[in-house]
């Protein structure tokens, strides 16, 4: 991406601040779409190449620059989710959202920042809960672009079509369908301490290796799915059942007894990492329904673990 640099800069583009503090939302609106935050950060780097790309004059004609700024991404997103179904085809093994790591301290029951800019906020609601974007991951571009835009950023309908190339008519009806596939995943409302003590209890029994301890934390018809990428071992198929998915991670924990496992924040809700020498191998994000946990999604690929790396 290439900006103004040097003394006066702010003269030569009065707009620049305006525009650059864009980029939260543009970074937010790209993982949603994408459930990938490296994805969404190319997604607004080019973006904002084609913003500077234009004259001077051309920029200054455009009324909206932050809905330029949207409409441009959304598009990019929206042939990128075209192309990443192809890709995705090709994975090996399981796919799963690239998992975020958490501003808010859950261990110590902290909240949020109320002062924070929404913007920053938007990444611990519930829009982008892992459930949530695994869902997503079940819709059609169209459908997902549309339901994101209009029931997650408010877009009118109108202001959608025009992003999709659809009518209005048929956003409302994209946007119709995506929410009857949120209702019929079953998502689980359950109170954040409630999560966190479930998550914790996980923890400690996996740590201890415990299978009935572990089966009894688990829903009887439990998940738990593992995405390496082909990069690093993992379950080609998603375990299944209470018994087999307690066994699954004892015998893990038997196997890399040196691995140390952490409380975190994954997409907003109680999570664990597993860290080998001092590097995070593994991000687990969990769907719990009252006292049992239903999914368990494993993150293992190394390319996705890229924000949980830093020091």
């Amino acid at each position: 991406m290439t900006t103004p640099t040097g003394p006066g800069d702010d003269r030569l583009d009065p707009s620049l601040s305006a525009i650059m503090s864009e980029r939260h939302q543009l970074i937010n609106l790209g993982y949603r779409l994408l459930g990938s935050l490296a994805e969404a950060e190319d997604v607004v780097q080019e973006t904002y190449a084609r913003w500077y790309a234009m004259s001077p004059q051309q920029r200054a004609g455009i009324a909206s620059p932050g809905g330029w700024l949207t409409t441009v991404a959304s598009r990019l997103c929206l042939d990128l989710l075209g192309s990443a179904r192809a890709r995705r085809e090709r994975y090996v093994g399981p796919w799963i959202p690239e998992p975020l790591p958490g501003g808010t301290e859950w261990i110590s029951g902290a909240g949020g920042d109320s002062t924070a800019d929404p913007a920053d906020r938007v990444t611990l609601d519930e829009s982008v809960n892992m459930a949530f974007l695994v869902v997503l991951e079940s819709m059609t571009p169209a459908q997902r672009v549309t339901f994101i835009l209009h029931d997650v950023f408010r877009y009118s309908f109108a202001e959608v079509a025009e992003i999709v190339g659809r009518s209005p008519a048929a956003c409302r009806q994209l946007a119709s369908s995506a929410r009857r596939r949120v209702r019929a995943s079953g998502s689980h409302v359950t109170p954040a301490a409630q999560r966190a003590d479930i998550v914790r209890r996980f923890k400690q029994a996996w740590e201890a290796k415990d299978i009935e301890a572990l089966i009894g934390l688990l829903a009887p018809d439990a998940t738990a799915t593992g995405d390496g990428g082909g990069i690093v071992p993992a379950s080609l198929h998603p375990v299944q059942g209470a018994e087999q998915v307690a066994c699954f991670f004892a015998e893990r924990a038997r196997a890399v007894p040196e691995v140390t496992v952490l409380e975190c924040t994954v997409n907003g809700r109680p999570g664990l990492m597993a860290r080998l020498e001092d590097v995070t191998v593994s991000v687990l994000a969990f769907d719990v329904a009252g006292d049992r946990i239903m999914r368990i999604w494993a993150v293992l690929n190394p390319d996705k673990l890229r924000p949980w790396r830093a020091d």
